[in-house]
C-alpha cells in the first residue's frame, strides 16, 4: 500500500518554545517545519525595573502573568516568599499556569487578555502585571477599569530571530504555517516576503488575526480556544491530516 505524505505544517514560535507544539502537531498527523521567527530576550534595562518590583512582591495583591515567558520570569521570586507572603496568581491560560509551578488563583480558560479581566474580581489592592514589552494594553486598562491598581513591567521582549533563505524557500513549499502571536506574523513577513506564506494560514487567535488582516495575509481560520488544542483542532479542520 502506498503511504501517502504528510502535509507540511510551518511553525513559527521561538525556539525555546516550540518543543511541545512540534510534537503535538506530528502527533496529529503532520510533518513540522520549525521556522523560529522570534526570540525571546531580557527587557531592554536588562531586567532591573522587573527585578525591583520582584524585591516588593510582597507588598501585591496579585501576580498577574500572561504568558509562559512572563510566568518563567517571576516564577523564583513567588516561590522564594513566605507562603503568607505571596501575593495571590492568576495567568492567561493553562500553559501559563503550570509555567508558574505553584497553586494558580484563576486561570483565564480562554487564552487571552480579555479572557483574564473577564475573570478577575473586582478590588482595590495592588497588582504587578508582568507582560512582554509589546504587549497589548487589555489586561492593564481592564484591571484598573475593575478597581485594581495596575504596576505593569517588562519581563521580556520578542525580536526577530534570523531565517536562512533555504528556509524560507522550504516555507514556502509547505502546505500551512501556524501563527501564534502578532510578532510571529510580522517577523515571518519581515523576513520571508508575503509570497512565501503557505496557501493556509491557522491563527491562534483575533489579535493574531487582525496583525495578519493589517499585512494582508488572509487566514484561513481562527482557533476557537487560544492555545495550542485550539490550534490542532483549527488545524484539522481545514487540513485534514493525510492518511494512508
Amino acid at each position: 500500500m502506498t503511504r501517502t505524505a504528510r502535509h507540511t505544517v510551518v511553525i513559527t514560535r521561538a525556539a525555546e518554545q516550540g518543543s511541545g507544539w512540534v510534537e503535538r502537531i506530528t502527533a496529529a498527523g503532520y510533518h513540522v517545519l520549525e521556522v523560529p521567527v522570534i526570540q525571546i530576550v531580557d527587557p531592554v534595562d536588562g531586567g532591573r525595573e522587573l527585578g525591583d518590583a520582584l524585591a516588593h512582591l510582597d507588598q501585591y495583591d496579585w501576580l498577574v502573568v500572561t504568558s509562559a515567558n512572563g510566568a518563567a520570569r517571576v516564577r523564583d521570586a513567588w516561590h522564594a516568599l513566605a507562603p503568607a507572603a505571596r501575593p495571590r496568581l492568576a495567568a492567561v491560560g493553562r500553559a501559563t499556569a503550570d509555567a508558574l509551578g505553584g497553586p494558580v488563583d484563576i486561570v483565564a480558560t480562554n487564552s487571552s487578555g480579555e479572557g483574564l479581566v473577564e475573570v478577575m474580581p473586582r478590588g482595590a489592592g495592588r497588582v504587578l502585571l508582568a507582560q512582554a514589552e509589546a504587549a497589548r494594553n487589555v489586561v492593564r486598562s481592564g484591571l484598573a477599569a475593575l478597581g485594581w491598581s495596575v504596576d505593569a513591567v517588562t519581563a521580556y521582549r520578542t525580536v526577530a530571530a534570523p531565517v536562512a533563505p533555504d528556509v524560507v524557500q522550504a516555507a514556502a513549499s509547505a502546505d500551512a504555517v501556524v501563527f501564534t502571536s502578532g510578532s510571529t506574523v510580522r517577523e515571518f513577513v519581515a523576513a520571508a516576503g508575503r509570497a512565501a506564506v503557505p496557501p493556509i494560514v491557522v491563527s491562534i487567535g483575533p489579535s493574531t488575526t487582525a496583525v495578519a488582516d493589517g499585512l494582508g495575509v488572509k487566514v484561513s481560520v481562527t482557533a476557537q480556544q487560544h492555545n495550542l488544542d485550539g490550534v490542532v483542532s483549527a488545524l484539522r479542520s481545514v487540513l485534514p491530516p493525510a492518511t494512508d
